[in-house]
């Protein structure tokens, strides 16, 4: 299912790009759209083994400390959907009330643009609360592969109600969490904040209190934007901030009650101090080389798309050193993309831990002495030359100027 899911992704995508440009509505940028898909594709590697650990806890509860014996009817696979939304307004609620949960939701509101894109962001962190959460449905008694396959209509419905496509819906706005009421929660218009936090059934909303009606035109993003591209800082920031915060309370109880109140008790000075202390400024813009960096960071999320997409269905019958080595792979080059973006001088860094990774894996598979013995010596030319290279590389990717701007900056993330 998560071969099959990539593909109709990508096409869903490709449909909304198309008819964004033929309503002229501004709803895709290229620096926010690479960014979402490289949280999206690092939240889908992360899957391939949260997904059978969770099942494996699901099946343990189920076996063991299930409440009731629940028997597989119509009835109780409505109520199933029913509680299943019922849950997820709780903990999609608590994600924007609890700073310590927050951190890990944050970065799905980051986009200040909103498209199907969005619904990508979802970090290895959030999924792991969610699955807590979720633990609930089979000590309730509902059967394993009732719970998972309710889980995933759960999932799918929510990846279409992030669009600007599609305007009001008529009677199922009172019934259903449509994209209209879902641009709501994605706004940071001060009317907006806090509201619409059902995925299917928006009167779980119209009953607790949070529904808000799409009226003015919605501003996306975080109240206070990022300054940063940087995949490590959109990841990280928030939690920075919540540590920094800790650290400056006095006593045990205060550090924990700290941890535990709203995200607005969080000053927002701290991003400011903490941006200042771990980035670089950014005011290098180089339009003479933006399309070559486009091509090069284009190129490398469709090669790890593709490399995602044949690494699913094989994943259970490849060996641990080798999965460890994928993984890595893939998450230098989504580090590799998001530090471009940002201009940075180190991404020459990982292009050559990059290459070692590529160079272990080809070694593995094709162990042929003269393949060894090439490229042990490419490495090798890299560790002699390793300044003359790397300013090459960063004069091809930024230019001469920029380049010479650049190793006199701080880079730090």
């Amino acid at each position: 299912m998560l071969t099959i899911s990539i593909p109709i992704f990508l096409l869903a995508i490709a449909i909304e790009y198309f008819l964004s440009k033929k309503k002229n509505v501004k709803a895709f940028t290229f620096n926010s759209t690479i960014s979402n898909i490289s949280i999206g594709i690092a939240e889908r590697l992360s899957s391939l083994a949260l997904t059978g650990v969770f099942y494996s806890i699901f099946k343990n509860i189920h076996q063991y400390f299930a409440i009731f014996t629940i028997k597989e009817t119509l009835f109780t696979w409505i109520l199933l959907l029913f509680l299943t939304d019922f849950i997820w307004y709780w903990y999609h609620r608590f994600s924007h009330e609890i700073n310590i949960l927050w951190a890990a939701h944050i970065v799905h509101h980051q986009s200040e643009e909103f498209n199907l894109t969005v619904s990508a962001r979802i970090t290895v962190f959030q999924a792991l609360i969610r699955n807590v959460f979720w633990c609930i449905l089979p000590l309730i008694g509902f059967p394993v592969h009732m719970v998972m396959i309710i889980l995933l209509i759960h999932a799918a419905y929510s990846f279409f109600t992030h669009t600007r496509m599609v305007g009001k819906l008529g009677f199922l706005e009172y019934i259903f969490v449509t994209p209209s009421h879902h641009r709501v929660h994605h706004a940071s218009n001060v009317n907006y904040l806090d509201k619409n936090y059902a995925d299917i059934f928006i009167f779980w909303d119209k009953l607790f209190g949070t529904f808000a009606e799409e009226k003015e035109e919605p501003q996306y993003g975080l109240t206070q934007p990022l300054n940063s591209r940087s995949f490590l800082w959109q990841h990280f920031h928030q939690l920075l901030e919540l540590l920094e915060s800790i650290k400056n309370m006095p006593g045990l109880k205060q550090k924990i009650k700290i941890a535990l109140a709203k995200p607005e008790t969080i000053s927002p000075d701290l991003r400011q101090q903490l941006e200042k202390k771990f980035l670089s400024v950014k005011n290098v813009t180089n339009n003479q080389k933006r399309e070559i960096q486009k091509k090069y960071i284009m190129g490398q999320i469709s090669l790890i798309i593709l490399l995602l997409t044949l690494l699913i269905p094989l994943y259970k019958n490849i060996a641990g050193e080798m999965v460890f080595q994928l993984n890595a792979l893939i998450l230098i080059t989504l580090i590799n993309c998001g530090a471009i973006m940002e201009q940075k001088a180190w991404i020459f860094h990982l292009e050559c831990l990059r290459f070692i990774i590529i160079s272990a894996i080809l070694s593995f598979y094709f162990p042929d002495p003269a393949l060894i013995s090439i490229l042990l010596n490419v490495i090798l030319l890299l560790c002699f030359f390793f300044s003359d290279f790397k300013r090459m590389f960063l004069v091809f990717i930024y230019g001469k100027f920029f380049y010479k701007r650049l190793v006199g900056m701080s880079n730090k993330f």
